[in-house]
């Protein structure tokens, strides 16, 4: 007796769909064209889920950045003065302090000036 598998076949596709679900077109009715675009989205997302690491990262450098300014000290220098007065944050927490407590970040841009006036 053969088995042809058909309720498997039938649940592979049902997934594929459902996941296509909201795409234009025939992507979201075709079998075929919908697990393409279901492939190329995960590689899509895949690669964002990357690429969005890198866009917070230059999104805190830039408000970091922009509380140094009005400090009256540039990014690098104030990095560099960071780490000689052995002030272990992130840019991420110091983002924070930059757009939500101006004056707590104030207070660490002083610490840097001072190290690096020594």
């Amino acid at each position: 007796m053969r088995i042809k598998n058909g309720k498997h076949a039938i649940k592979k596709r049902n997934t594929i769909l459902k996941k296509a679900k909201g795409y234009f077109g025939a992507k979201s009715k075709q079998f075929k064209a919908a697990k393409e675009q279901v492939m190329r989205s995960g590689n899509y997302a895949f690669k964002g889920r990357k690429l969005e690491k890198r866009d917070m990262r230059s999104l805190w450098i830039a408000r970091i950045n922009a509380g140094c300014r009005q400090n009256d000290i540039n990014y690098s220098n104030f990095m560099h003065g960071l780490k000689l007065a052995g002030v272990d944050l992130n840019r991420k927490v110091l983002a924070d302090l930059a757009v939500n407590d101006p004056t707590a970040f104030t207070a660490v841009v002083e610490q840097a000036k001072k190290a690096i006036a020594k």
